[in-house]
C-alpha cells in the first residue's frame, strides 16, 4: 500500500533542517529496521524565498502504523524541525507509479 507524507517545518527551522539533512537522506535510502520503502522524497519549497520548508514523501509499506513508526524516528522528527505531519494513504492514478487496471 503507498502511502502520501507531507510536513511543514517549523518557521525558522531552516538551520536545524540543513544541520541533519545528510542524516534524514541516508535514512530514507536505509529505512532499516523499519519495512518501509521510500519512492519518492524531497523538500517542499517556499515560493518566494525557494528555501526548504517540508517534506513530501511517497513511501510503500503495509500498515499505516509502519508508516508512523517509521516518520517518528526520522532525524527531523528527531531535531524538531517538523511542526505538523500529515500521513494519508495514497494511490497513483497517473504516472510511472500507477497500478496496473
Amino acid at each position: 500500500m503507498q502511502f502520501v507524507v507531507w510536513a511543514n517545518d517549523h518557521p525558522g527551522s531552516l538551520a536545524q533542517r540543513q544541520q541533519v539533512r545528510e542524516a534524514h537522506r541516508a535514512r530514507l535510502r536505509d529505512p532499516a529496521p523499519h519495512r518501509v520503502q521510500v519512492l519518492l522524497a524531497g523538500p517542499t519549497l517556499d515560493a518566494v524565498a525557494d528555501t526548504m520548508n517540508g517534506t513530501l514523501l511517497v513511501v510503500e509499506a503495509a500498515t499505516l502504523d509502519e508508516v508512523q513508526a517509521f516518520v517518528a524516528d526520522d532525524p527531523y522528527v528527531q531535531h524538531g524541525v517538523y511542526e505538523r505531519v500529515e500521513i494519508r494513504p495514497w494511490r497513483c492514478g497517473i504516472g510511472p507509479l500507477a497500478s496496473v487496471p
